[in-house]
């Protein structure tokens, strides 16, 4: 508190100054009516939080896992923990085993995570032309993971998304008209990078900057996409700059 002209006053509010009067200012919302009003002054706009995280919601991935249901286990060799499959990839169901991996992608805690990502590699490896018509089923999933704006999920989506469009012919074409359901994310997140000046930032040699690997997943989409990709591109992502036509 302070006192001035022998009247007592809280330090912390804004005041107005009038004729030897101090009032002190009501905080009101801006754009109202009664910001009008005098000895009133309007409250800052509240964030829009468009790169807040979202708590990701329980995954089908994770319950199909604990059930037993998927022919995986962790294989402890010297090298670390990696997936041992019972059955050959290449002799699953990819219209029930894929998209139920790119659900995982959701998936941060151990060992959902690692069997999810590393699942998606292994299939899409040994997929060849089996990959192509399940595409319309990862849609969903890669939306929604990346939806969830969480910086490990976008990467590992990011990664399995590039693994994607290079796995088999025609992919990249399959998914421009899916455009306008991935790259809002990736506009709203294209320019996430640290300026660091004469530092050197090692996520860029581990391939985990955000900005890069969009940068990235852009140029395999156009390159990858057919003539009409890069117009799509483009309508969703304004500063992306084609690679192609340049």
């Amino acid at each position: 508190m302070s006192t001035l002209w022998g009247k007592m006053y809280d330090i912390r509010a804004p005041y107005n100054v009038r004729g030897g009067e101090i009032s002190c200012l009501r905080v009101v919302r801006g754009f109202s009516i009664e910001s009008w009003q005098k000895d009133t002054i309007s409250d800052c706009p509240p964030r829009a939080g468009a790169t807040r995280p979202r708590c990701p919601t329980p995954t089908l991935f994770r319950k199909f896992y604990d059930r037993g249901e998927f022919p995986i286990m962790i294989d402890q060799n010297c090298n670390g923990k990696a997936i041992l499959w019972k059955v050959p990839p290449e002799k699953l169901d990819y219209h029930h085993y894929l998209p139920l991996f790119f659900d995982g992608l959701r998936e941060i805690e151990h060992p959902y995570a690692m069997f999810a990502r590393q699942g998606i590699h292994d299939m899409l490896v040994h997929g060849c032309d089996k990959v192509l018509p399940v595409v319309p089923q990862l849609i969903r999933p890669l939306r929604e993971a990346l939806n969830t704006r969480c910086p490990p999920i976008l990467k590992a989506t990011l990664h399995a998304l590039q693994q994607l469009i290079v796995s088999a012919p025609k992919v990249g074409e399959c998914l421009v008209p899916y455009y306008r359901q991935l790259l809002p994310v990736l506009n709203i997140f294209k320019n996430r990078n640290l300026n660091l000046g004469d530092m050197i930032e090692y996520g860029q040699y581990k391939r985990e900057n955000i900005g890069d690997l969009i940068q990235e997943t852009l140029e395999l989409m156009e390159r990858y996409g057919g003539e009409d990709a890069f117009i799509n591109i483009k309508y969703m992502v304004p500063t992306y700059e084609s690679v192609c036509l340049n």
